[in-house]
């Protein structure tokens, strides 16, 4: 194969795997228009059209699915075999890309980008804020992060907190102008902040147990949102109960009194957010020091190293 063909059918993956030509080109050190005419090249020279392109989208035709299918394993075969030269130097390179969950993004990743940098100024972080249970195998990404007891039983997974408290909280003015429930049930009387699911669109029921008996209620309010950031709002505005994570910034209104929460004895727990990646016999070394970062920990001290 010469150069040029092996240039073509990186630029290929490239394209598909990022799915934005803009996105591949900075990848590849290309301009965009470089980029374009270097497929229109390989389609040339195939004879068939590989990617379906609109202006806010690009995804591989029939004969470029079938195309990228045969060959993207060859490419991250020598991806690893770069990487693993690299790794004999100390020095890590390439993109990581991870799917996270938005209360990972905020309260475990955004703390720790510059201490990452520092450490591995070659390596750049792709991070897609995804609340959906998305495929990170589908959509070509390094690993995910979600709540533990969701993952795929095939998945390396890695706890990265301990488990999440579940709370009901309203602010001081709506509960002095509306009470306070004392039991689940009594939510039917009051205005609640719901949350639509983002795996299905489907309004989320609210999960409570006490002493072996649970509970799952359907509520009603002046605001339906995906986006906790909406919720959380709502409820610190008096507009209703919201339900939340603790760990997000619910934990930090509490503490100032701009929430309270309610119905205490009722509280569940989640599973903690785990990292996950799919089980080949090669990790990227970026992939392994991001782990380190996030758990604050040296790379020799690694249970789950591979």
């Amino acid at each position: 194969m010469r150069g040029s063909e092996f240039a073509e059918l990186k630029a290929f993956v490239t394209v598909v795997e990022r799915q934005s030509f803009a996105r591949a080109a900075e990848q590849l050190g290309l301009s965009p228009s470089a980029l374009s005419q270097t497929i229109q090249q390989l389609e040339g020279r195939i004879g068939a059209r590989l990617l379906n392109r609109t202006t806010r989208s690009v995804a591989p035709s029939a004969s470029g699915e079938l195309l990228y299918r045969r060959i993207a394993p060859s490419f991250r075969e020598i991806a690893d075999a770069v990487a693993e030269a690299s790794d004999a130097t100390g020095r890590m390179t390439g993109t990581l890309r991870i799917n996270t969950l938005g209360i990972a993004a905020r309260t475990i990743i955004a703390p720790r980008l510059s201490r990452f940098h520092q450490a591995h100024p070659d390596v750049v972080l792709d991070i897609v804020v995804d609340d959906a249970l998305a495929d990170i195998v589908g959509g070509r990404f390094d690993a995910g992060i979600r709540v533990g007891g969701r993952l795929d039983k095939d998945m390396i997974a890695v706890r990265l907190t301990p488990d999440l408290n579940m709370v009901a909280v309203a602010s001081p003015d709506y509960l002095a102008r509306r009470g306070t429930p004392k039991t689940p049930a009594e939510l039917h009387d009051h205005a609640c902040i719901n949350w639509r699911l983002q795996i299905d669109g489907s309004p989320y029921r609210w999960e409570f147990e006490n002493r072996g008996e649970r509970l799952d209620v359907a509520v009603n309010g002046p605001v339906v949102t995906n986006h906790p950031d909406i919720g959380i709002a709502a409820a610190v505005d008096g507009l209703g109960i919201a339900y939340h994570f603790e760990r997000d910034r619910v934990g930090e209104l509490l503490a100032e009194g701009r929430l309270v929460q309610v119905l205490a004895d009722w509280s569940i727990s989640r599973p903690g957010l785990f990292l996950y990646y799919p089980n080949r016999q090669y990790r990227p070394a970026a992939l392994g020091a991001f782990i380190d970062c996030l758990l604050d920990r040296k790379p020799f001290d690694r249970p789950d190293a591979l």
